[in-house]
C-alpha cells in the first residue's frame, strides 16, 4: 500500500464554505441572510434596487456588479431583435430522440426556429435571413455539465493558479511551474495554486519546506491539495502569517512536524491551513460575483452553456450564495446558464426561511432540486464500502445516517423537490436505493423526484436492476476512470472491484439515464473530453491500459450523457439539451463530428464557436 495521503473531495462536506469564512463579501452576505436581518432570498426581487440598499457594499462585490449591470439582460434583448440566422452546408445533430441530422438550422432571436434541409430550413427562415456557411463543421446542442460548483469554485479558480494532473503529470512539473511563476513576480507577492494531487503526480507525498523554499523565500508560497483538506507553504508565508516553531495544532487540524519536531509546511485542514491562507490579500478581497461571470465566460471555450451548483451554500454556509447566483445572472454577463441545488448542511429551514422553492429562477438560473451526501471518495477512503478497502480494515464513512438520509430525503420529496444524492461506495448506493424505496413506499411520485446518484462510482447488477425499477438514474464522474483508475485498480480496491467503476454500458443496457460530470474543481471541465473518457476508458497513468472495456459506450451515447441525459436531470429538457423547434438557441459549432474521428482524439477536436440564447458567445 503506498503511503500517499488521500481524503475526500471538498463537495463532500462543503470545505470551500470553509476556506472562505474570511472573505469580506461573503462574510456580509451570510450576516444579511441571517434570521432576523429582514432579508429574503426572492426570486422576485430588484436587484438594482437591492444595489441601491448596499447589501453588495463591501470589497470589489459592489464596484464590479455596478460596473455589470445593464438594462436588460442577454435573453430579453436577443427576443426583441427576432433577427433570423440560417446556418447551412454541415451537420446539425440534434442529439433529440431519433438523433436526427440535419443539413441546416434556423434561429430567431433567442430560439431555435427550424432544423432540416438546407431547402427546408431556408423556407421557414423567410426573406432576409443571414445565411452562415458551416463549411462542413459540425453542429451540436450546447454541453451541459450537470453537476459542478461554480459559486464556490470560482473564487477558488479566480485567485489560485491550477497545478493539477490534467496540467502536469509530475510534482517535479508543478515545481518548475511555480518556480516560473516566481521569477515572473515581483518579491513579496503571493504565489497561491490549486489542486496539487500526490496521489496521483508522481514525486514526494507532499510539498515541504525541502521543496518550496529553494524556489523562493521572498514570495509567500500556498498550494492547496485537489482534496481541499490539505496545504503546503513555504517558510516566507509562514513567517509573513507569524506562524513560528511553538505554534499549537488547533482542534482538528495539524502543522505537520519531522521526526525532530520542526515544522515542515505541510498543513491537515482548514482550521490549521486558514491560519497561512488568510493572509493573501486575495482571500479576503475577492468578488463571488466577478468570478463567477469570469469562470462561465472562460468555459465557454470548451462549448458550455449550462452548468450546475451541487452544493449551494457551501460559499458562504448560508442560503447567501443564492443572491450571488442570481445577481451574476440578472448582471446580463454570464455566458452560460445555471442549474443550482441547495445543500443539506444547512439543514432544510434555513432554505425554508430563505423562501429558496424547487423551480425559482429563470431560463438563466433556477433553483433546480436538493443536495444530499451519503458518503464521502473512493480515492479518499471515505465511500461507505459492503467490503474492506484494498490491504485496509476500514470500510469509510456514512456522512448521513441510513435514518437521518431518509428522513430529509421524505421531507424533501413531500414538499416537491428533486433529489440528487451522493454515493460512491457500494454500501453508500445500497443506503440511497433504501431510501428512494421508502419514498416510492411513502407514495412519493418518483416522476417527479427524478433521482439521481452523483458519482455513482461502484455499481453491482443487482443495484443497476433496482435503480431501473425505482427510476433512478446516474451521473458518473468520469475522470474518475481516466485520472484515478490505475489508483482504484491498485490501491484502492484491486483488480476486480476497480472493474465496477462508472458502469456506463451496463446502466444503458439496463435503460438506466446516465450523465457524465466534471464536480469541477476535482476536475476541470471539459465536454469533449469527457466524451473521449466514456468511450474509450483509457487511464492517464497507463494511456494502453483500458480500465472495464467492457463499459465503454458509443460516441452518440457520450455525447447524450452532455447534452439531452444532461439537461433532463436537471429538469431542463424542455428548454435545453437538444436542437428542437421552440427549444433556447443553445448550441457549438465543431471543427469535427465526433463519431468520425478516432476515439482518441475527440478531446483535440476544436470549439469553433459557442452560441448561448441566440448570441455568439465565443468564437476561436
Amino acid at each position: 500500500m503506498s503511503d500517499k495521503t488521500f481524503h475526500g473531495c471538498p463537495c463532500c462536506s462543503g470545505t470551500f464554505g470553509g476556506l472562505f469564512a474570511v472573505n469580506e463579501t461573503v462574510r456580509h452576505l451570510k450576516d444579511q441572510a441571517a434570521p432576523g436581518k429582514g432579508w429574503s432570498c426572492n426570486w422576485g426581487i430588484d436587484w438594482m434596487a437591492l444595489h441601491r440598499r448596499d447589501l453588495l457594499k463591501t470589497g470589489a462585490a459592489a464596484a464590479s456588479l455596478a460596473a455589470l449591470m445593464p438594462k436588460k439582460g442577454l435573453a430579453q434583448t436577443a427576443a426583441e431583435g427576432q433577427a433570423t440566422t440560417v446556418f447551412t452546408n454541415g451537420s446539425v445533430l440534434t442529439v433529440d430522440a431519433d438523433f436526427f441530422e440535419g443539413e441546416a438550422m434556423a434561429v430567431r432571436g433567442n430560439r431555435i426556429l427550424a432544423v432540416g434541409t438546407d431547402g427546408e430550413v431556408r423556407a421557414a427562415a423567410g426573406d432576409g435571413a443571414a445565411i452562415v456557411d458551416l463549411d462542413g463543421k459540425t453542429v451540436l446542442p450546447g454541453f451541459i455539465d450537470p453537476h459542478t460548483h461554480v459559486i464556490s469554485g470560482s473564487v477558488v479558480d479566480s485567485i489560485m493558479d491550477y497545478v493539477g494532473m490534467a496540467r502536469f503529470a509530475t510534482a517535479s512539473e508543478v515545481l518548475d511551474h511555480i518556480a516560473m511563476r516566481a521569477a515572473q513576480t515581483p518579491a513579496g507577492e503571493w504565489l497561491v495554486f490549486r489542486n496539487f494531487d500526490p496521489a496521483v503526480q508522481e514525486g514526494p507525498d507532499a510539498l515541504t519546506f525541502t521543496e518550496l523554499d529553494p524556489i523562493s523565500t521572498e514570495h509567500p508560497i500556498f498550494v492547496l491539495n485537489a482534496s481541499g483538506h490539505l496545504a503546503y507553504a513555504n517558510s516566507k508565508a509562514f513567517e509573513v502569517s507569524g506562524i513560528t516553531g511553538d505554534v499549537e495544532d488547533p482542534p482538528g487540524g495539524e502543522f505537520v512536524r519531522d521526526a525532530e519536531g520542526n515544522l515542515t509546511g505541510f498543513m491537515k485542514n482548514n482550521v490549521a491551513f486558514l491560519q497561512v491562507a488568510s493572509n493573501y490579500p486575495a482571500m479576503t478581497e475577492a468578488d463571488p460575483v466577478g468570478g463567477l461571470i469570469a469562470l462561465l465566460d472562460k468555459w465557454c471555450a470548451v462549448g458550455l452553456t449550462t452548468v450546475s451548483e451541487l452544493s449551494l451554500g457551501a460559499l458562504a454556509q448560508s442560503p447567501a450564495d443564492a443572491q450571488v447566483m442570481a445577481a451574476a445572472a440578472q448582471s446580463g454577463r454570464l455566458k452560460a446558464r445555471i442549474r443550482a441545488y441547495p445543500f443539506y448542511t444547512l439543514g432544510t429551514k434555513a432554505w425554508a426561511d430563505a423562501g429558496i422553492r424547487q423551480g425559482d429562477g429563470d431560463a438563466m438560473a433556477r433553483i433546480a432540486g436538493f443536495k444530499l451526501v451519503a458518503d464521502g471518495s473512493n480515492q479518499g477512503f471515505t465511500g461507505l464500502q459492503r467490503e474492506p478497502y484494498l490491504n485496509r480494515e476500514d470500510r469509510g464513512l456514512a456522512y448521513m445516517e441510513p435514518g437521518e438520509l431518509t428522513a430529509m430525503a421524505l421531507d424533501r420529496a413531500e414538499k416537491g423537490w428533486h433529489l440528487a444524492i451522493h454515493g460512491n461506495g457500494d454500501s453508500a448506493i445500497d443506503n440511497i436505493l433504501d431510501t428512494c424505496q421508502a419514498l416510492a413506499d411513502a407514495g412519493v411520485d418518483m416522476s417527479k423526484v427524478r433521482p439521481r446518484i452523483e458519482h455513482c462510482s461502484i455499481l453491482h447488477d443487482e443495484q443497476i436492476e433496482r435503480m431501473r425499477q425505482l427510476g433512478v438514474s446516474a451521473s458518473f464522474l468520469i475522470g474518475h476512470v481516466h485520472y484515478w483508475g490505475i489508483a482504484m485498480r491498485d490501491e484502492v480496491f484491486g483488480e476486480e472491484k476497480a472493474q465496477l467503476l462508472d458502469r456506463c454500458r451496463s446502466v444503458e443496457q439496463a435503460g438506466v439515464g446516465f450523465t457524465l460530470h466534471s464536480d469541477f474543481l476535482v476536475t476541470d471541465p471539459d465536454p469533449l473530453h469527457m466524451i473521449e473518457m466514456a468511450v474509450t476508458r483509457r487511464t492517464w497513468k497507463e494511456p494502453d491500459f483500458v480500465l472495464a472495456p467492457h463499459e465503454r459506450i458509443s460516441v452518440e451515447s457520450a455525447i447524450r450523457a452532455v447534452t439531452s441525459e444532461a439537461a433532463w436531470q436537471l429538469f431542463s429538457e424542455h428548454e435545453v439539451g437538444s436542437l428542437e423547434p421552440g427549444k433556447l438557441a443553445d448550441f457549438v459549432i465543431l471543427a469535427r463530428d465526433p463519431r468520425r474521428v478516432d476515439p482518441d482524439t475527440i478531446k483535440d477536436i476544436g470549439v469553433i464557436e459557442t452560441w448561448m440564447d441566440g448570441k455568439q458567445v465565443y468564437s476561436s
